[in-house]
């Protein structure tokens, strides 16, 4: 079971731009035909891949196993930040959600859409993860330890270091 809900470290830059790009389109025509109900699916995937990297997550899985691998070479970045980053996707998506299903709230189920598309197109077009850098800057503060992420702590361990010849 504790397989199941493990997230991937690292993962492939490139699979998670893909689902971004995705989530960033949804969002997009949720908002463009005011289809807010698209808040519910873009909720389950945030949830799912929080929970457990693409393993329950049908975009997750297509973007890893089929899309990614004809971009070419694996780009591996860290998991824990892009964990953190679905986790923030997915308190957004299901707050939109029930604001947008239980309370009629178009305007905030919007608003949280916009978001979604702001954020997503960033992580898709421009490899900018805005909640990495959260990630990142709570990791500074001392509110994530260093060991949730040995990587993120070690910007040496992303350096190619010189090969020495003998």
């Amino acid at each position: 079971m504790t397989e199941l809900f493990r997230f991937p470290n690292p993962i492939n830059e490139k699979a998670a731009r893909v689902v971004a790009g995705v989530v960033a389109l949804t969002a997009l025509l949720a908002l463009a035909t005011g289809w807010r109900w698209l808040l519910v699916p873009l909720a389950y995937g945030f949830i799912a891949r929080a929970a457990a990297g693409p393993t329950l997550s049908p975009l997750g899985r297509f973007a890893m196993d089929v899309v990614a691998p004809r971009l070419g070479e694996r780009k591996p970045v860290a998991g824990p930040p892009k964990r953190f980053a679905q986790a923030i996707g997915a308190v957004c998506t299901t707050a939109g959600a029930v604001a947008y299903v239980a309370f009629g709230w178009d305007t905030v189920a919007d608003v949280l859409l916009g978001m979604m598309v702001l954020f997503a197109t960033l992580e898709s077009v421009f490899a900018v993860c805005v909640g990495c850098r959260m990630f990142a800057v709570l990791m500074r503060l001392g509110v994530i330890p260093p060991e949730v992420c040995e990587s993120c702590g070690d910007i040496w361990s992303r350096v190619p270091r010189p090969v020495e010849t003998a």
